[in-house]
Order: C-alpha cells, then structure tokens, then sequence
C-alpha cells in the first residue's frame, strides 16, 4: 500500500482529534508533520509530538495537509492553503475562509464524494452542524426531494475550541463550590447552566447569524440545488462535546417515519436510534465519540405537507471536523 507523507496545521481540539482519527483509522501514513505558530512538544495520548512553525516551506514534500482551523478562526488556510497547494500538497480545509469558493469542493464522502472529481488540490470540510444535519436529510432527499427545512440546533462548547471546554468546566466548578461565575471570555455571557441563541456575528438586517447562514448556503452546494429553502436558529448549550439539532423537513413527496427509518438505516454513517416509548433517542452523550450521526425522534409533522420532524445528535469534533476530513482523504486515495 502506498503510504502519505500528512500534516496537521493547528492542534487545537480538532487538531489533535485529526491525529487521533487517522491513527485510529490506519491511515497510510509514512510521516505526520505537525505545524502550529510555535515550536513545541506535544503529547496526545501519551505519545509525544514535535510541532513546527508553520512556514511555506513545511509543505514541501507533503502529500496531505489537514488545516484544522476552528469554526471561525482565521489565519492559516488562508496565509498558507494555497501555498500548499503550490508545493504539492492536496489540502482538506476546516474552517470557513473557502467553503463557497467557486474552485473548491465542499465535501462530506457519504453524501456528494463526486464533488471531489476534477479538485484543484484545495477542498473545504462543511460546517459541524451542517455535515450533522444533512448526514439524515440527504439520504431522505433523494428518496422525496427536500423542499425546505428549519433547523434549531443545540451546538457544544468544543465548536468554539479548546478553551471554551475550559471555560464552561470552570465556571461549573465555580458554582459548585459556591463561588462567583468566572468573567466568561469566550462568549458574551456564562455558558454554565445557560442557552446562548447566537452562534457568530450578525452581517446585515436580516438578523441571521453567520452559523445560520452557512447551514443554508452549505446545503444548497453540496445537494446542488439552491431552491431548497433553509431556516436556522443556532443556540450554544452548556455540553461539552457533541452537537444536537431539531430538523423539521419538508419534501416534495409523501415519506412516512416508517419509510424514512428504513432509509435511514441503510444510510451510511448513520445510526437510528427512535424508540422513544423506551428513552431510546440521540444524545449529544451518546453521540460523543462515535463516528456515526444518530437519527431519532422521527414523526410526522402535522404542521405542512409531506413534513418529518426529526432529531440528530453528532460528534462535532469528529465527524463534523476531523473525521469529516480524513474521509475526504480515504475517498481521494480510493479514487
């Protein structure tokens, strides 16, 4: 088997959830390079790791590099992605700077991996909670056509990064101990026992948030159809890890919870869990670090024509990051 010489730029929380994943995976690797802002050691899993500083010059002789931007943070893909790219790497993006970019290809495998055909060396991850949302409505797209969906979603603190877990754990610690809530400086208010209805800033009138207006835009690339019509109201909840969202969908033909439960069961990457007269239903506790999206509480809803309403419950750092790219890597070397 051919092996890859990879790197992962940034090790963050997804970051270092790419190195778990592609050891976990078996991924070919022949070297793994590490690159961030300054030269360290780290060690993940008690192994440790020299990291480099991230230069042009680093992606000299890589095969693979994995950019592993947080949601929303800046900086690398856009400085050295397509630096890379020029030296020869193929480059899996995570973060937003190039998602709509007309040259890149916004992937997740099990759903449009022929996007991949013809890529310019550079290829974006989609949002966390778009990839988690579209895991269970592609595979009823195809069967109906989705006409429009809403979406309230209820997003992990590990979306924001490593330092907003440690922010939500010391605030809880703090009121456990009967002490004063520690100033928040990840969000704008405490996360600890508390629902923050905004997820990004707010660009113009609408009132839509950035998180909002991507599951829209991202959804209408990667199903290539712009018709479908996308509401979205993202809230930041104190878990720790794994993404949730409540998904009402509308289709262009009649699907019943029956039919979509076997659809769903044969999807790949999805896992049905709906026995609600049992407690049986996706948890962000039971979703956190699993590969698969979990689909449940699938119902008719009586409030449209031909409507489901669902909940979906996904790793973010793994499947909506880190997995999510590795497998765009996996589908690349199959094809």
């Amino acid at each position: 088997m051919k092996r890859y010489n990879v790197c992962v730029v940034g090790i963050g929380a997804v970051g270092t959830e790419m190195v778990r994943v592609l050891r976990k995976r078996r991924f070919p690797v022949n070297h793994l390079t590490i690159l961030a802002r300054s030269e360290r050691i780290e060690t993940i899993d008690g192994e440790t790791y020299p990291v480099k500083a991230a230069n042009s010059e680093a992606f000299d002789g890589i095969d693979f590099a994995f950019f592993a931007g947080t949601e929303g943070a800046k900086g690398a893909s856009q400085t050295l992605g397509w630096e890379a790219v020029r030296r020869g790497a193929i480059v899996i993006d995570n973060g937003d700077d190039f998602r709509m970019d007309p040259r890149v290809p916004l992937v997740i495998p099990e759903i449009n991996a022929e996007a991949l055909r013809g890529h310019q060396g550079f290829i974006a991850n989609p949002n966390c909670s778009t990839i988690i949302a579209l895991m269970a409505l592609a595979p009823l797209h195809r069967a109906a056509r989705l006409l429009r969906f809403r979406a309230a979603t209820y997003q992990a603190v590990s979306g924001t990064g490593a330092p907003a877990i440690r922010e939500l754990e010391s605030q809880v610690r703090a009121w456990a101990a009967g002490e004063p809530l520690p100033k928040p400086e990840q969000y704008p208010h405490p996360i600890a026992f508390n629902v923050l209805p905004q997820i990004g800033s707010v660009k113009d009138e609408s009132g839509e948030t950035t998180e909002e207006a991507k599951m829209r835009r991202e959804t209408h690339k990667i199903l290539g159809d712009a018709s479908i019509r996308v509401c979205a109201t993202c809230v930041r909840v104190p878990v720790f890890n794994g993404h949730s969202e409540a998904l009402f969908a509308e289709f262009e033909k009649p699907i019943s919870p029956e039919g979509a439960r076997a659809i769903l069961r044969q999807a790949p990457g999805v896992v049905v869990e709906d026995e609600v007269s049992k407690s049986v239903y996706p948890m962000p506790i039971r979703a956190s670090g699993r590969e698969e999206v979990l689909v449940g509480r699938i119902r008719c809803d009586p409030s449209a024509d031909n409507a489901l309403a669902l909940f979906v419950s996904g790793d973010n750092i793994w499947k909506g990051a880190a997995l999510n790219a590795v497998q765009i890597a996996e589908a690349l070397i199959r094809n």
